[in-house]
C-alpha cells in the first residue's frame, strides 16, 4: 500500500464524534462562504442570546433533517482525519476494512504525527456517502456546533483517511465557487525545493536495488519526479489523478510531455521504476452492476494514463468480497482485468497482497494464485508485495529462516516470476494481527533485521521498492506538516543494509535505537491485539458453555405423566 505516503494504508477509523469547531472557524477553514441554504441554520448559532433567555434555554435544540445535514457537512470540513503517510484513504463500502494508519505515528526523529491532506493550501470537503447522514442529532449551544454521529461500522470503512489530492489535470473550479489559496512565502517555496539527500547511483551499489517513496504528483504528474529527486529516490510511486473522485479531467498534455522529458533527463526508467497506485475507491470484485462499471471505468482510465506516460507497472488492491462467496469475487476481479487488458496494450496490473481484514481479498498466496490462474494474458499480471501486509497476514520475515520459508511459500504457490514490485513498510501491529498499520523502518514489529533480509534477497534486484512510511510531524504553528526528510533518511538506511553484517556492534546499536523510537507504538497495538484475543476467547467460552448447559426445566401441568417432566429436561421420549 502507498503512502497509504504511507502506503497511501492503511488503520485509522473515523472518529465517532468529529472535532468541535465554532462556525467562524468552519467558515475560515473552508475558505469560502457557507452556502445560502445553510445561512439560516448558522445564524441560529451565531445570534447572541440575551442573558434572561439564555437562563431559560435548554441545553439541546432539535433541528430538522436538512438543517442537521448542513451543520454536519460544515463540521466535517474541519475534521482532522488520520492518514497513513502520503497515501491517505477514502474507501467505498466493501473495498476493504481496517486499513490505513492509526493516530500517533512515530517518525525517525521520534515526533508523533497524524495524517493530513497533502495540499495544505486547498481545503476540500470530504466526499461523504449519503448514508453517513443517518442517525445524527445536532446539539447547538451559544457559539458552537456539536455534531454527534452515531456511525456504523460500514461508514467507518468508507471514510478511513482524508486522501491527498493528486490532481494533475488542472481542473477548473466549479462555477460560483471561490478557491482561496494561502500564499507561500519565498522561504517556504525555497525550502520545498531544497534537496534532502543525494541520489545514489545504482551502479555504485553492490546490488541493483531501486528504492524510493510514494511521492506527490499534485500540480502535475511531472512534479513527482522533482519530489523523488529531492529525497534521493531511484524509484517512486504516485497517484495519477485525484483518488478521492471517480471522474477526473484528462491528463494535461503539458504535464504528460514534461513527465516524459524529466524522466529522460533524470534517468528514471518509467517502464520499470515508476509504480502508480490505484484509487482506494476501486473494488473490481464489486457485484453490483452499476458500481462495478464505475470501478472499472476509473481503473481503465488509470491504465490509459499509464500508457500515455510510458509507465508499464500499475499497482492496485484486489478488492473485497462484500460478503459474497470468495470464488465468485475472485472470478469478477479476473473478468475485469481481462477486459481491461484487452482495452490497453502494455501496462502490467499488479495485485497488492493485503493484511487480511474482514472480506478483503489478497491476504493469502492462494488468493493471488487463484486470480492469476483466471487471467488470459499472464504477461499482463503480477504481484506487488507489501512487507507490512505480508507480516500482518501471518507471513514472517524477521529471521533468515522465517524469511526463506515465506518466500519459498510464495514461489511455490504463486510463482516468483510474478513478483514485480515491493512496498517497504514496518508494522505497528504484531504478526498475524490482520491490521494494516504502517510504521517507519525499524521502529515496528518487523524491525531492522527483516529489512536486512529483504534488501539482500537477490531476486528483488531491478524492481521498484517503494516506501509508504509515515512522514507527518507537528509544524511550528502546531499544524501537521509532511517532512519528506524521513524518507530521505530511510532510503539511505535501507541502501546501507546491503551486505551489512547484522551481528556487528554498529548494526545492533542502530537496531536498538530504532526499536526504542517505536516502543510506545508497539506496546499500544500489542495491548489492543491481546485485548481482542481475550474477548474472542471469552466469547468462545460462552458459546461452549451454552452448548453444554442444560435447558431450564419447564413447569409440569397438572395431569401430565411424570415421564413428561423428564422429557422437558432434555431427555429423549423414545
Amino acid at each position: 500500500m502507498p503512502p497509504r505516503r504511507s502506503g497511501r494504508n492503511a488503520n485509522a477509523n473515523v472518529p465517532d464524534i468529529p472535532i468541535i469547531e465554532t462556525t467562524d472557524a468552519v467558515k475560515k477553514k473552508r475558505g469560502k462562504n457557507i452556502k445560502t441554504e445553510s445561512t439560516e441554520v448558522i445564524n441560529k448559532v451565531e445570534k447572541p442570546i440575551p442573558k434572561k433567555a439564555a437562563a431559560k434555554q435548554t441545553k439541546k435544540e432539535e433541528y430538522s433533517g436538512d438543517e442537521i445535514d448542513i451543520l454536519y457537512e460544515a463540521s466535517l470540513n474541519v475534521v482532522q482525519l488520520t492518514g497513513n503517510g502520503s497515501a491517505h484513504k477514502v474507501k467505498e463500502e466493501g473495498v476493504g476494512e481496517n486499513e490505513g494508519t492509526a493516530i500517533g505515528v512515530t517518525t525517525l526523529n521520534g515526533i508523533p504525527a497524524t495524517g493530513k491532506d497533502e495540499d495544505e493550501d486547498e481545503e476540500e470537503p470530504i466526499a461523504l456517502p449519503s448514508q453517513a447522514t443517518e442517525g445524527r442529532e445536532a446539539i447547538v449551544s451559544k457559539e458552537e456546533v456539536v455534531v454527534v454521529t452515531k456511525q456504523k461500522s460500514s461508514v467507518k470503512r468508507k471514510l478511513k483517511d482524508e486522501d491527498e489530492d493528486e490532481d494533475e489535470g488542472k481542473e477548473e473550479p466549479t462555477a460560483g465557487k471561490k478557491v482561496t489559496k494561502k500564499r507561500k512565502t519565498k522561504e517556504e517555496k525555497e525550502a520545498e525545493t531544497m534537496p534532502l539527500a543525494e541520489r545514489t547511483l545504482v551502479s555504485t551499489l553492490k546490488q541493483a536495488i531501486h528504492i524510493g517513496a510514494h511521492v506527490s504528483g499534485a500540480g502535475g504528474v511531472h512534479n513527482s519526479i522533482n519530489n523523488s529527486l529531492r529525497i534521493g529516490g531511484n524509484a517512486f510511486a504516485l497517484f495519477l489523478k485525484s483518488q478521492k473522485k471517480w471522474v477526473n479531467p484528462p491528463l494535461a498534455p503539458e504535464a504528460r510531455d514534461q513527465f516524459k522529458a524529466f524522466c529522460k533527463e533524470e534517468k528514471y526508467d518509467a517502464s520499470k521504476y515508476v509504480l502508480p497506485h490505484c484509487s482506494y475507491l476501486v473494488n473490481l470484485a464489486q457485484p453490483d452492476e452499476q458500481k462495478a462499471k464505475q470501478a472499472y471505468d476509473c481503473f481503465l482510465d488509470d491504465l490509459k494514463r499509464c500508457e500515455e506516460l510510458g509507465i508499464k507497472l500499475y499497482n492496485f488492491h484486489p478488492g473485497s468480497t462484500g460478503g459474497h462467496p470468495r470464488p465468485e469475487a475472485i472470478a469478477r476481479i479476473a473478468a475485469q482485468l481481462n477486459k481491461a487488458h484487452k482495452a490497453t496494450k502494455t501496462v502490467v496490473t499488479l495485485l497488492e497482497n493485503m493484511a487480511g481484514a474482514g472480506n478483503v481479498i489478497g491476504s493469502t498466496w492462494e488468493d493471488l494464485r487463484d486470480i492469476i490462474a483466471l487471467i488470459d494474458d499472464k504477461s499482463r499480471v503480477g504481484v506487488c508485495l507489501d512487507t507490512c501486509h505480508t507480516f500482518a497476514a501471518g507471513y514472517d520475515l524477521r529471521s533468515p529462516e522465517a524469511f526463506k520459508k515465506t518466500m519459498d511459500g510464495f514461489s511455490k504457490i504463486v510463482g516468483l516470476p510474478y513478483l514485480k514490485a515491493l512496498h517497504l513498510n514496518d508494522s505497528k501491529s504484531p504478526l498475524a494481527s490482520n491490521r494494516d498499520l504502517h510504521a517507519n523502518i525499524g521502529t515496528g514489529f518487523l524491525g531492522l533485521r527483516a529489512f536486512h533480509n529483504v534488501i539482500n534477497f537477490k531476486p528483488f534486484q531491478n524492481m521498484p521498492m517503494v516506501l509508504e512510511t509515515p512522514i507527518e510531524k507537528k509544524g511550528a504553528n502546531g499544524k501537521n506538516i509532511e517532512d519528506p526528510s524521513t524518507w530521505a533518511v530511510e532510503i539511505k538506511l535501507l541502501e546501507g543494509l546491503l551486505e551489512r553484517d547484522p551481528e556487528s556492534k554498529e548494526f545492533k546499536e542502530e537496531e536498538q535505537r530504532l526499536q526504542d523510537l517505536g516502543a510506545d507504538e508497539r506496546k499500544k497495538y500489542q495491548d489492543q491485539v491481546d485485548k481482542k484475543k481475550q474477548e474472542v476467547l471469552k466469547k468462545g467460552q460462552k458459546t461452549l458453555d451454552s452448548m453444554f448447559k442444560k435447558a431450564p426445566a419447564k413447569k409440569v401441568k397438572k395431569g401430565k405423566k411424570e415421564s413428561d417432566d423428564e422429557d422437558s429436561e432434555g431427555g429423549c421420549s423414545h
